[in-house]
Parts: structure tokens; C-alpha cells; sequence
């Protein structure tokens, strides 16, 4: 690189000090110099306790041991959701990390399933994935490695405190060379040439100038949003919710998943940690009270609660650019998509990732920029698209919210994917966005939405063959998952907090 980059983030929180860490991790130390300003004053949402696969891939990109991380944020290991009541009230399924079926079968295993239940064949999909009944049964080990194996086809990711991440990650940054300076932002100037920002003003006075900038500043969207005119792009008419009142409660079960249940108005989540329980209700404001919705959160809760609920207010939607000018909005301050399926965090950690090589000098290149942009928006719609599903399939009639989520229209690129796989089992496999067919086809069979048909492919073995073939491999599963240890036992031994916190 010709020409050094002097960078300012503006704002700690999760997303800050993910990007302070990456920056001063991954770039060549010299003709770098990276910054990063936050107030006390201002408080951070922190309320993010789940996360995806991906964040191993972070953490290991920046050479983060994994069991020094979940010491020292009272961390668990996370195998899937589990969904409650979601499409009828009494329905229960697991969103797992990891495939359905043998993994050589990846894409072949699930119309197999289908001749095989159109038969008049009984079986629920969820026993034929290993993840699934691990997390069923509370169960947590590594996958093995090597040779493919019934327990080598998938994956984990964690549970964690998010403020002890962020404060995890700030120490690493700190360490490796970022620099923290205190202080509330009073002004930002801009060029006045480019109008790009060339520097912001504290309230000590003290003006920090810099050549590129990553707006972390939340809701607000300081830089990006208020400073830069970055319009907003609001897709609350599908994703209705635009409240959550959070609160913890003593430690229960250590269970490896996260638990989402249906709501008269929305959802509420369940969290376990080491040392407490996270608990939240999501709800939309127009059809329940915040009162009422707090009050249904209090006596939803399996442990008595170590706090006073907080509620935040949030718009589910996104900035039309995540890249304008010389900034880049990151969390919060680029787009909001609400906590269903925990990606909050991946939706920085995937801006941070594909940012680094597109990184500019001096002078920006409108061909990085927009080809940022374009990685973007494709996570951001396709997590969209992935999110309202979950709403779009529900067959609940008992409540105003799932009466209008049924019926409501839904985008094209997400209405073309549930007409696929209803009528022949077609999932799409795409490279850039988060979610998989078998996180597709775990929402679409978990809501019951069978499709009518299948491949002619799954035909190609005798129908007694194939029955024969399905029972060994969840007994099989059954079997190895026998094996496992109890979730919180191997915390114990691996990753136990020496101080909860």
C-alpha cells in the first residue's frame, strides 16, 4: 500500500472495538495509525448474547484463543435456535448449525426425506441432524475432524456477554498498538471540496483529524446518517416488531441454543450464560403495551430476575449506503434487522471482513466503494428476506400481529423462494449472505410448509432401502449423541469463568 490510512472509529461498544481489533490485527503495523473515540456518557445497547458460526472465523482471524474469550466473558457454547410455538402454538423445531443428513448428502437428503414422508412415513427432519439432538439433549462436543463422520457435519457458535466482549477485545486492541481517547463529539467538520469529514471536534476541544472513518456511534448514525444525509431504508411493514424490553435472571439450565417462543405480540428470547440467564421480549408497540409486554416478560421467566427490564426502541431497516464519502457505518449505525436469528454481531463482523481488503488510501476509489456497498446489501437482504419468513409461514390465528404477518406481502426475492420449495423442494444456494439450505429448509419444514414434490433424483434407490437406510443413520446419531458430555460439564472442564461477572 502506497499511501498510509489514519483512522478514527467513533464509538466503543461491540462494534467498535470489533473493528479497533481486526484493524490493528490483520493490517501491516506500519502506515497505519487507527483511533478510537467513545464517552462515557453515552451508554451502549449491549444486549447481543448469541451469535453465529462466523464469529469463530473472526476470532481466529485475529488470533483469539476461544477458551480465554469465554472465561472472560462468561461464554457457552451455542448449537442452533430453538423455535416455540412459532408455527402453530404447541410447535417446537431446532434451526441447527449444521446439515440434515449424511454431509456427502447435503443437498440430496431432504428430498430423500420428503418420498420417504409422502409415503405416509413418520419422522421429524430434526432427528437427522446432529446438532439438533445434541442440542436437544444438552449435549456439547467439538466436531470431529478428518474424515467425514455423523459427527463431523457441523458447527457451533457462542453465547457470551456482549459488554465483556467488547471489553475483551478492547484489551487485544489497546495491546496491539489501537488508541482509546475519552471524549464526547461535539462537531464534525467537513472537506470543503469533497464534503467528505475531515475531522470532529470533542467537547474538550481537542480536533482529531483523520483520512477515513467508521461510524460506530448506534442508532444515532452520527457520521453516516446525520453528518454525510445517508437516507434510511424502513422495512418495518414486514418486520413489525419495534421494541424489546430485556432483562436477566439467575442462571438455569445450561442449554447449547438459543430459545425464541412466540408471543401474543411478538417473541421473547432465552439466553444461557455461566453466570445468569439472558431473557428478553421483542414485541411491535402497536399491538401490545410497553407495561403490559414487561409484565408478560416478568412472569415468563424461569429464574428470579437480577434486574429492573430496560426497554429499546429500534426501527428494523437499513441505511441505503454502508459506505458514503470517507466513512463506513458498522452496527448499528448502518442498519438494524431485528434479533431473531442473532445477527446483529455477524452483520459487523462481516462489514469489518469484507472492508479490510477494500480499504482505500488517501483518496477514495468509488469502485471499492461500490463494490462495498454491493456486498452489503446482498447480506443485509438476504438476512431480511431469511427474518420475515419467519413471520410470512406462521399459521397462528390467535393474535392481531400473526393475523396480519400471514397475510401481509412480502418481498419478491423472498416470495419466489417459498414458491420454489413449495412446489418441488428447491432451495437456493447462494456464495455472499449468511444462511444456508439447511437453515432455509429447517424454517420451512419447522413451520410446515411440506413441498408437494421432490426430486426424481431421491428415486434412485428401492422405497424398503431407503426407510432402512433413514432409521440407521438417526440411530447412529442417537447413538454418538449418547456419547457426548453434558453441556455444562464440559464448560467445566474447558472454558469455566474463574470470576463471574
Amino acid at each position: 500500500m502506497s499511501e498510509p490510512l489514519d483512522i478514527v472509529i467513533v464509538g466503543g461498544g461491540t462494534a467498535g472495538w470489533m473493528a479497533a481489533a481486526a484493524l490493528v490485527s490483520l493490517l501491516p503495523p506500519d502506515g497505519w495509525r487507527v483511533r478510537l473515540i467513545e464517552s462515557e456518557e453515552i451508554g451502549i445497547v449491549g444486549v447481543g448474547e448469541a451469535t453465529f458460526p462466523e464469529i469463530r472465523y473472526f476470532n481466529e482471524a485475529i488470533g483469539i484463543d476461544e477458551a480465554e474469550m469465554l472465561r472472560a466473558t462468561n461464554g457457552a457454547f451455542k448449537l442452533g435456535i430453538q423455535f416455540v410455538d412459532w408455527g402453530f402454538k404447541g410447535s417446537r423445531y431446532i434451526h441447527p448449525f449444521g446439515v440434515h443428513g449424511p454431509a456427502h448428502m447435503e443437498h440430496l437428503f431432504h428430498h430423500q426425506w420428503l418420498r420417504a414422508v409422502q409415503s405416509g412415513w413418520k419422522s421429524d427432519i430434526g432427528d437427522y441432524s446432529f446438532a439438533a439432538q445434541a442440542a436437544r439433549h444438552c449435549r456439547f462436543q467439538f466436531p470431529e475432524t478428518g474424515t467425514p463422520t455423523v459427527n463431523s457435519a457441523y458447527t457451533y457458535a457462542y453465547h457470551f456477554d456482549a459488554s465483556l466482549y467488547g471489553a475483551f477485545l478492547r484489551g487485544i486492541a489497546e495491546q496491539r498498538g489501537a488508541v482509546r481517547m475519552q471524549g464526547k463529539v461535539t462537531e464534525i467538520i467537513q472537506h470543503s471540496e469533497t464534503g467528505g469529514i475531515q475531522s470532529l471536534r470533542l467537547e474538550s476541544g481537542e480536533v482529531i483529524s483523520g483520512n477515513f472513518f467508521l461510524d460506530c456511534s448506534g442508532f444515532r448514525s452520527l457520521l453516516l446518517g446525520e453528518t454525510l444525509g445517508v437516507g434510511w431504508e424502513d422495512w418495518s411493514k414486514w418486520l413489525v416488531c419495534d421494541r424489546a424490553i430485556a432483562v436477566p435472571s439467575e442462571r438455569d439450565e445450561l442449554s447449547p441454543y438459543t430459545r425464541s417462543t412466540a408471543m401474543e405480540a411478538g417473541w421473547r428470547w432465552r439466553i444461557p450464560l455461566q453466570h445468569r440467564t439472558g431473557n428478553g421480549y421483542v414485541f411491535s408497540s402497536s399491538f401490545i403495551s410497553e407495561d403490559k409486554a414487561a409484565d408478560s416478560l416478568i412472569r415468563s421467566l424461569e429464574t428470579k430476575p437480577l434486574a429492573e427490564p430496560r426497554v429499546l426502541k429500534f426501527q428494523s431497516g437499513r441505511r441505503v449506503a454502508s459506505w458514503a464519502n470517507n466513512c463506513v457505518a458498522l452496527g448499528l449505525a448502518g442498519g438494524f434487522l431485528e434479533p431473531l436469528e442473532s445477527t446483529s454481531i455477524y452483520l459487523v463482523q462481516v462489514a469489518i471482513m469484507q472492508l479490510v481488503p477494500l480499504l482505500p488510501g488517501k483518496r477514495i476509489d468509488p469502485r471499492l466503494r461500490d463494490e462495498f456497498n454491493r456486498l452489503m446489501d446482498l447480506q443485509y437482504e438476504r438476512i431480511r428476506d431469511f427474518l420475515i419468513l419467519h413471520y410470512k409461514l406462521t399459521r397462528r390465528d390467535d393474535a392481531e400481529i400473526w393475523r396480519y404477518c400471514a397475510a401481509m406481502d412480502v418481498p419478491d426475492s423472498l416470495s419466489r423462494k417459498i414458491e420454489l420449495f413449495r412446489h418441488n423442494g428447491i432451495i437456493e444456494k447462494y456464495k455472499d449472505g449468511l444462511f444456508t439450505p439447511t437453515s432455509w429448509l429447517s424454517v420451512f419444514v419447522g413451520q410446515g410448509l411440506i413441498p408437494e414434490n421432490y426430486s426424481p433424483v431421491a428415486d434412485a434407490i428401492p422405497q424398503e432401502k431407503l426407510i432402512s437406510q433413514l432409521d440407521a443413520f438417526r440411530t447412529e446419531i442417537r447413538d454418538r449423541v449418547d456419547e457426548m458430555l453434558p453441556h455444562d460439564r464440559f464448560i467445566d472442564r474447558y472454558c469455566a469463568a474463574q470470576v463471574v461477572r
